[in-house]
């Protein structure tokens, strides 16, 4: 193995190699979703999807620096107040999930009116998949195990139950959706 091998593989560059999965895997999405929906006369769900991306991330910036003051101030910490700190945690990085997969099933679901069967699988499988770019996001600032698999967990659960009751999606997270 190189140096570069590794260089990834030192305990300490796990954070960066988690914001460079993230952000690979981002690119590639984006790029190949557009590629797969344009022949289908649905390249617009892609942009849709993207506005919403850097909506979700301009979002999650300040909601963990508020969430890691609130801990603070609270004086919450891993050594301390270990139950506090990681319930906070999977409170916030689960809301934030468990909205992008709201905001995927409801895009989907504005999207598949008159389109074939095989067009409607083709677009629950993109807005699935972007389920899992956002997990991905999400991971790189609670990368714990338990947030991970939670949130690996919440984020096919969640899309499965918007996709089939928009409604529940529209209801808990659409005033956030109607700001934008």
């Amino acid at each position: 193995m190189g140096e570069f091998g590794k260089w990834l593989l030192h305990d300490d560059q796990k954070e960066v190699f988690d914001a460079l999965f993230a952000s690979v895997l981002t690119i590639l999405f984006f790029g190949l979703s557009a590629l797969v929906l344009w022949p289908l006369g649905r390249a617009s769900m892609t942009f849709h999807l993207l506005k919403g991306y850097w909506v979700f991330c301009i979002v999650m910036c300040p909601t963990v620096v508020v969430t890691v003051r609130l801990q603070r101030m609270f004086r919450v910490d891993i050594d301390s107040h270990f139950d506090a700190y990681v319930i906070s945690g999977l409170v916030v990085s689960g809301f934030l999930q468990a909205g992008w997969s709201a905001f995927a099933a409801l895009a989907v679901h504005s999207f598949v009116a008159g389109a074939p069967l095989w067009v409607v699988v083709v677009l629950y499988v993109v807005g699935f998949l972007s389920c899992y770019v956002v997990f991905a996001i999400v991971s790189m600032v609670y990368a714990g195990s338990i947030y991970r698999q939670t949130n690996l967990l919440l984020a096919v659960a969640s899309f499965i139950i918007f996709s089939v009751w928009p409604a529940g999606g529209r209801a808990i997270y659409g005033w956030f959706f109607n700001l934008f």
